[in-house]
């Protein structure tokens, strides 16, 4: 082993011993690399990004110590997005002997007598800014901005943060997204160009889910993906049905599918909800406090989905809505409890910390990378070594897309047009994240347009896993989803993805055993359509996966099946061709030639 800045030794990279929220006694390789990088250039200015989970209040609480103890600081002020944050870190630093008063509003003036500094919220910074400015030049003071990316939110925001806190002689700015959905510059980032002239954050320091799962600092995550047909009645009067997640469809179409699909009243959220209890209970065998969270899009459907899961669970779950006072106070009873479900309306989707969670139900219209990475974020913390994350979630293109680039890492870029991008990545927010959170509005296009939602069927689509695609579909109930919600709660990204093959060759094997049966009946003269463009569905699934995992375009791997199968191209392939095509991907994916 080598030796570290203070002398120790070397650290592995995670430690299976379980310690309050930023409280670990220990530090993991990448937090101790971080910190030996920091002490060595002692920045005026630093930028950390590390995926959520993997500890970067534990980070920024070590700084903040070794710089008390040197005397560099003699005060700490912790800026947060929301009021539970606050007390969190507040309770985390006290934890490590460092007091910081959660509770200091802008009209005392002064916090508490035995505090060294003070936790408050971006927006009551940018409140009376220049009372910050005061206090920062009243002392040596430390600067720690959680979620900087909010920074950048409002124009009063951003020109408050810069004028309270210029005089600080040290700021360290946090994120686990640095990536903003806008054009609006951070505070305190450092911006560089790119080679096509584009102005890109820069971080100090980087630490990405990649990383992190290869580290086992946090969990995999399987995505289960649910489709199922959608019927509603638009304003015009017209009644209009679609697949969730069809190809070939308008995005209205796709946005009133997916809305119909999360209407309380339809049988699709029962459908999904029963599954993800399934799952849960199963994670529960060995992992027995594992709890699970659903991400409502409003306080209405969020009591009608808690309604659902208490018939079929038997056990109310926890609420949790904004304007409720108790909301802090509710999640961090479920937090230590051993209750089975929490619903919540967006405002848990950043930095609340309930490493129990497990299991989670995307039932939200919101579709921002953003927000979407934030909310899978509550989902990853490793707690001990093969503990995993799988997230439900409607089977809409722009769910799939964010599903399947989970270990992108994405730089905050300012020069670039405000609208929508071809990858779907840079779509500007429809609204701040604090004021949903606050308000609970899902301000997108999907949330209160005129449409009558009819009825909503559920089906299992597949499971996305580490760029691949597995299963082939099934009713919900039937075998094929009950061998991925019956996947063992305890097991490392690679043997996730061993079994995940092994399940899809299962049903494929399965599949392939009922077709001689068919065949001993007459075939028919004229061929099913359906028939074949299920199979050619299920051929495009197989050769995306195929493709993520490779990294070969779809067209190479298409025409690499024509040549070892023969037979024409896809859509002129009739069912025997493209059976065959079929047998050889799974092939491929189990190793053989």
């Amino acid at each position: 082993m080598t030796e570290t800045l203070f002398g120790g030794p070397t650290l592995p990279p995670a430690y299976p011993e379980r310690a309050a929220w930023g409280t670990a006694p220990k530090l993991r390789a990448w937090q101790q690399e971080a910190l030996d990088l920091y002490l060595r250039n002692s920045p005026r200015d630093f930028l950390a990004v590390a995926t959520p989970g993997a500890g970067k209040t534990t980070f920024a609480l070590r700084v903040a110590s070794t710089l008390i103890d040197s005397g560099a600081v003699n005060r700490v002020t912790i800026v947060a997005p929301t009021d539970h944050l606050k007390r969190q870190w507040a309770d985390a630093a006290a934890k490590v002997g460092i007091a910081i008063d959660p509770n200091f509003k802008n009209s005392d003036g002064q916090h508490g007598r035995g505090f060294i500094g003070v936790a408050v919220t971006y927006a009551q910074v940018a409140s009376k800014p220049l009372l910050h400015r005061a206090k920062t030049e009243a002392a040596r003071t430390l600067v720690i901005l959680d979620e900087i990316h909010h920074g950048g939110e409002a124009l009063s925001w951003g020109d408050g943060l810069r004028e309270a806190f210029d005089p600080a002689v040290r700021r360290l700015s946090l994120t686990g997204t640095p990536f903003r959905s806008d054009t609006s510059p951070i505070p305190f980032v450092e911006y560089g160009q790119d080679r096509d002239g584009i102005r890109r954050s820069k971080a100090d320091y980087t630490y990405g889910y990649g990383n992190a799962l290869r580290d086992h600092v946090v969990r995999p995550v399987m995505f289960m993906a649910y489709s199922g047909q959608m019927r509603w009645r638009t304003s015009a009067g017209e009644e209009m049905a679609a697949s969730l997640g069809e190809a070939a469809v308008t995005k209205d179409i796709t946005s009133h599918a997916w809305r119909t699909a999360l209407n309380p009243a339809g049988e699709w959220i029962p459908a999904v909800l029963a599954g993800a209890d399934k799952r849960l209970s199963e994670v529960r065998r060995t992992v027995p406090d594992a709890g699970g969270l659903v991400i409502a899009t409003d306080h209405e459907d969020a009591r009608a989905y808690a309604g659902q899961l208490k018939r079929i669970t038997g056990e109310s779950p926890t609420v949790i809505l904004s304007d409720d006072a108790k909301a802090s106070s509710k999640i961090e009873e479920f937090t230590v409890s051993e209750k089975r479900w929490m619903v919540a309306v967006r405002m848990v989707s950043e930095g609340v910390d309930v490493p129990r969670l497990s299991v989670g139900v995307y039932a939200t219209s919101t579709s921002t990378p953003l927000f979407f990475a934030q909310a899978v974020g509550r989902f990853v913390r490793a707690r001990k070594r093969g503990e995993t994350a799988s997230v439900f979630l409607p089977s809409v293109p722009q769910l799939m897309a964010l599903a399947n680039s989970m270990e992108a890492e994405r730089d905050h870029a300012l020069d670039r047009p405000e609208k929508e991008d071809a990858d779907g990545l840079f779509n500007p927010e429809d609204s701040l994240m604090a004021e949903a959170n606050r308000e609970d509005k899902a301000s997108d296009s999907l949330t209160k347009g005129k449409f009558e939602a009819l009825d909503s069927q559920a089906s299992f689509d597949r499971v996305l896993f580490d760029g691949g695609e597995f299963g082939t579909g099934g009713e919900v109930g039937s075998d094929d989803e009950m061998d991925f919600l019956g996947i063992p709660g305890l097991l490392d990204a690679e043997q996730v993805g061993t079994l995940l093959r092994q399940r899809q060759h299962e049903q494929l094997n399965r599949k392939n055993r009922k077709a001689p049966a068919a065949a001993e009946t007459p075939a028919p003269a004229v061929p099913d359509h359906r028939m074949l463009m299920d199979l050619r569905n299920e051929l495009a699934k197989n050769v995306a996966a195929w493709s993520a995992r490779t990294g070969t375009p779809h067209g190479v791997v298409h025409t690499k099946l024509r040549t070892v199968c023969g037979g024409p191209p896809v859509a002129q392939a009739n069912e025997e061709q493209l059976q065959s095509r079929l047998r050889k991907l799974q092939d491929w994916f189990i190793g053989r030639k």
